[in-house]
């Protein structure tokens, strides 16, 4: 024992190797560790500063994914504006006269093939989905991790799974009922994670570019930042809204 103490004691220290950062990551990566996106499952977002491109993910939340883009074909979202802007938090866009408000339709824009609310998906079973832990503890979940690129969860002793509201994470606004969003008002993560909402709204999607345009956004004035706007104050009022993405050929 004395002699293998001596001998830990004489061995030369051994420096941990700092963690990369994100570009370094980014340079060291190759290109099978990169996948394109699906035409079928991907939207834009058009704003008079630029194009935000939206992916979104069925195998979570099938039902909403199918209703953006059954609303986006439609034209549901085409003129509409962003009704809420709120630093460090979201940025939310949809029908400013919504019925969902005070449950007067009168004024709210008409669907045509899609759904105006669906049942919640807030999570889905754990099984047969490709799951990559983080090695760092979660507070908001027993393993918290990456699925198919995107920020997840998971309970292995319920045997669910669901998305986490992490940084450019789209979700389904809605009301105080569960089954009250359908995707006709969606928002963006843009700022520090939400977690509190995992599993209390339906999140649908990620951002994959134009994260900047939607995070310089004006936000809301203090009186109000928690509160969404009248589309008179919009600061996007006139630009084009979510569309099916084109084919890679077009």
């Amino acid at each position: 024992m004395r002699a293998l103490l001596l001998l830990v004691l004489a061995s030369p220290a051994v420096a941990a190797e700092p963690p990369r950062t994100m570009p370094q990551v980014l340079e060291a990566s190759m290109p099978s560790d990169w996948r394109p996106l699906d035409p079928e499952n991907t939207v834009y977002l058009d704003l008079a500063a630029g194009r935000v491109v939206i992916e979104l993910s069925p195998a979570f939340a099938p039902n909403h994914v199918a209703n953006v883009k059954a609303l986006a074909r439609e034209g549901f979202f085409d003129g509409l504006t962003i009704n809420r802007v709120q630093d460090n938090y979201v940025t939310q866009w949809g029908d400013p006269d919504s019925d969902d408000r005070d449950g007067d339709s009168s004024k709210a824009r008409a669907v045509k093939t899609g759904k105006r609310t669906l049942a919640a998906e807030f999570s889905r079973p754990a099984a047969g989905l490709p799951f990559t832990p983080l090695r760092d503890g979660d507070v908001y979940a027993p393993e918290a991790g990456f699925a198919s690129g995107l920020p997840a969860a998971r309970d292995p002793k319920s045997g669910t799974a669901w998305l986490a509201h992490c940084y450019g994470m789209v979700g389904s606004a809605r009301e105080n009922g569960a089954d009250s969003g359908s995707g006709r008002e969606l928002y963006v993560v843009i700022g520090h994670g939400p977690r509190h909402l995992d599993r209390n709204v339906t999140l649908l999607g990620r951002v994959v570019r134009g994260m900047d345009l939607l995070s310089a956004l004006p936000a809301a004035p203090a009186r109000s930042a928690c509160t969404r706007r009248p589309s008179s104050e919009s600061p996007s009022a006139g630009c084009a809204w979510p569309r099916t993405c084109p084919p890679p050929s077009a």
